[in-house]
């Protein structure tokens, strides 16, 4: 089999497409790359859902936490805290144990019985767990920015009479967004690095449907060589790493347009910062 009939039949299978029986000797250096990248598309759809869900709740936690209201406040910063202080794949094994309790036959409300055996696949619960742990440290990220938006900005709004919901959308979120956008860059490449941990959580891959590194472990159990199959793995991370700086380096700049050029926050990729 060529490599091009490899790309064809295994390009999309982690998606349901193509060949379904996996290649059980032989194996080449194509069938690999092919494989790992056909789950890498898992990775992104995690990656990118968890992400643009998790930066509206965490905007909305970062509000909450920086509220006067002591009932607003605390549960806000008590999710935050217990998201941040706990590893991620406690996380994971927590979620799942708690979506398998749910029953089996499903929840009847107002007489219409809503299925829950779709929750425990890895697409759903590994989805809604990143999401909420995603929230956390991007909260954090917004609520720190928020304490340092300039009060003089704040103190010139309410001069022009411009306050609540209008002064919070016109100068309080574009600055927060302006001071945080280098650190949540660093937490939008963290999040695509932690989508690995779903392969070793319980959600299970429907019908094989697995992640990079279901295939990399795959193929480094057929051929006992681990130094093909991982490697490659982290060069599609370091390539999609790559693809995320770039495509935040361009939010940066749109965000940073009205600050001089030689003022301007450029966005570093910092290796320290991304392992937490």
């Amino acid at each position: 089999m060529s490599c091009a009939e490899t790309i064809a039949q295994y390009a999309f299978r982690s998606l349901g497409y193509g060949e379904r029986l996996l290649p059980r000797s032989d194996f080449t250096l194509c069938q690999q790359v092919t494989l790992i990248g056909s789950g890498l598309i898992w990775n992104v759809y995690f990656g990118v859902l968890a992400l643009a869900a998790g930066f509206f709740l965490a905007t909305a936690l970062a509000l909450g936490k920086s509220s006067d209201r002591w009932l607003i406040r605390k549960p806000c910063e008590w999710f935050i805290f217990v998201l941040r202080g706990s590893p991620l794949f406690i996380q994971f094994f927590i979620a799942y144990q708690a979506l398998v309790l749910l029953p089996r036959q499903g929840i009847e409300i107002l007489g219409i019985t809503v299925d829950t055996s779709w929750t425990t696949r890895a697409w759903a619960g590994a989805l809604f767990t990143l999401f909420l742990n995603t929230s956390a440290y991007t909260a954090e990220i917004f609520y720190g920015a928020l304490r340092a938006v300039p009060k003089g900005d704040l103190e010139a709004a309410d001069a022009y009479g411009i306050t609540g919901w209008n002064r919070f959308r016109r100068i309080q979120w574009p600055t927060m967004l302006r001071l945080a956008w280098p650190a949540y860059t660093n937490e939008a490449i963290f999040l695509f690095h932690a989508t690995t941990l779903v392969f070793f959580s319980g959600f299970p891959a429907f019908q094989q449907m697995g992640d990079a590194l279901y295939y990399a472990g795959y193929f480094a159990d057929k051929t006992f060589n681990p130094f093909i199959p991982y490697p490659i793995v982290a060069g599609y991370f370091i390539i999609l790493t790559l693809l995320l700086q770039a495509g935040f380096g361009i939010v940066n700049r749109r965000l940073n347009r009205h600050v001089a050029p030689n003022q301007r926050q450029r966005l570093k990729l910092r290796p320290a910062q991304i392992i937490r």
